[in-house]
């Protein structure tokens, strides 16, 4: 089974296998972008505008509890992929179990958090009185089902390790059916309303983590779970904290500017709001087709390393920072192109406001879609230094020049000139600086790891 899924990194041509390994994971974005969009038309269509309010307001905050958490399945691919770029079948077994049994810590950590601190928060971010109880049921429901979400995502990155992407594909097809099933049971014909839909989200959430699990223990190579050997490595997990935790704090800081930078738009009025919230749903296809591209990259470079293929590496990062550029802009400028249909989907003609509401999603998509490429490339970049076992550095740059520049420039330019042009100006101009500093840190990162490959296997590549 193992041959039939996985795919050889580390030898052969790398744009088909980047491809073939990067297409199952753009779907799977885009199923779940899908999902989450049908969970809010049931729950706005059947359960009322305050349920839609009080589901609507928890993205936010979510983001910023979980990916504090999430992050560390990504050193969890790392290490997967080096050990078993390097043929080091031990070490890669002792790591998925290890995997297992501190996603079911982080998981059970993950949710306890929630639970404790998702109501304040929510006070804190000026919830409305009417939507704060509903908001807060929906999320206690959802952060129990926490440790079974961390759980699949840890599988799902043993398994991308290796380049089967197309399980996780399929598992989480299954798992959407079932939760979009759920949703239209548990909220139109139960009238559950907000409970109904948080219900019917862990469920899919148990689904795919007893799925994903399955496929670990069928298999029978060095990646077979076997329920027993459970257990934690010291040296693995502290591997796993030291690559992901990094990508984590990253991701909830990114949740922090976002907020920031929300706030300055919702001074615009909620015309400029809701054009803005449509256009960014929109992009949000395009940032998950271009992730996968930057999920690829961390996984070959990091199969490649452990092979001790320096050039290879390279190699990978020309290809994924050239493939992901051609994704960014196609699909941006589709979307830009065809933003006046796309957008008429999200915005009704309630108070005569649709093209309103149109117009000023077209204005962000112009300084957001369309040079999304720019981002990507960010993200690629950010990916090879990851994959090179340097997490902390490209938080850090990132922090700085994506997340910090965009906070200074609201204080700084955004005040000064005050148009919403101004605001959504900063977003291609940081990634355009983010992406050089990337770039020079990929530079000098990799003269230090390229010196620490024994000259046998430089020979030998």
């Amino acid at each position: 089974m193992a041959r039939s899924v996985n795919l050889n990194m580390t030898q052969g041509p790398l744009l088909g296998k980047i491809i073939r390994f990067s297409v199952p994971l753009m779907l799977s974005g885009v199923l779940q972008l899908l999902y989450n969009a049908a969970d809010v038309i049931v729950v706005g269509r059947f359960a009322g505008a305050a349920a839609l309010a009080a589901v609507g307001s928890t993205g936010s905050l979510v983001n910023l509890l979980v990916n504090l958490f999430m992050g560390v399945s990504v050193g969890c691919n790392v290490l997967v992929a080096r050990y078993y770029g390097a043929g080091d079948h031990k070490s890669v077994s002792e790591t998925v179990h290890c995997a297992v049994g501190a996603s079911l810590i982080i998981g059970v950590m993950a949710g306890v958090v929630g639970l404790l601190f998702s109501t304040p928060l929510l006070r804190l971010m000026g919830s409305p009185d009417d939507v704060l109880p509903l908001a807060s049921l929906y999320l206690r429901i959802y952060f129990c089902g926490m440790p079974f979400n961390i759980a699949y995502n840890f599988g799902a990155a043993v398994l991308r390790a290796v380049g089967d992407t197309k399980r996780p594909l399929y598992i989480l097809t299954v798992a959407g059916i079932v939760n979009v099933i759920l949703n239209l049971i548990t909220v139109i014909f139960f009238r559950m309303g907000v409970a109904g839909v948080a219900i019917a989200t862990v469920s899919s959430q148990v689904i795919s983590a007893v799925l994903v699990m399955h496929a670990l223990t069928l298999r029978e190579d060095c990646c077979h779970l076997n329920r027993k050997e459970v257990r934690i490595y010291k040296d693995k997990l502290m591997g796993m904290i030291k690559v992901g935790l990094p990508a984590g704090i990253q991701g909830s800081l990114f949740s922090v500017s976002n907020v920031i930078i929300m706030s300055s738009i919702n001074s615009f009025g909620s015309v400029v709001v809701a054009g803005n919230a449509a256009a960014a749903n929109i992009e949000g296809f395009v940032y998950t087709c271009m992730n996968a591209i930057y999920q690829a990259c961390i996984t070959f470079v990091s199969q490649n390393l452990g092979a001790g293929k320096p050039k290879r590496v390279l190699r990978v990062m020309w290809i994924c920072l050239a493939v992901v550029s051609a994704v960014g802009l196609v699909l941006g400028n589709l979307a830009y192109h065809g933003g006046h249909t796309l957008l008429g989907i999200y915005a009704s003609d309630e108070e005569g406001l649709r093209e309103q509401i149109i117009q000023f999603g077209l204005l962000r998509m112009s300084f957001v879609a369309q040079p999304y490429f720019l981002c990507g490339a960010m993200e690629v970049a950010c990916g090879v230094l990851r994959g090179l076992g340097r997490s902390w550095l490209p938080t850090t740059v990132s922090l700085m020049g994506a997340c910090g520049f965009r906070i200074l420039w609201i204080f700084t330019a955004f005040r000064q000139v005050g148009t919403l042009e101004c605001l959504y100006f900063s977003y291609p101009v940081s990634w355009g600086l983010t992406l050089l500093c990337h770039l020079l840190c990929v530079v000098f990162v990799f003269r230090s790891v390229k010196k620490t490959i024994p000259q046998e296997l430089e020979a030998y590549e």
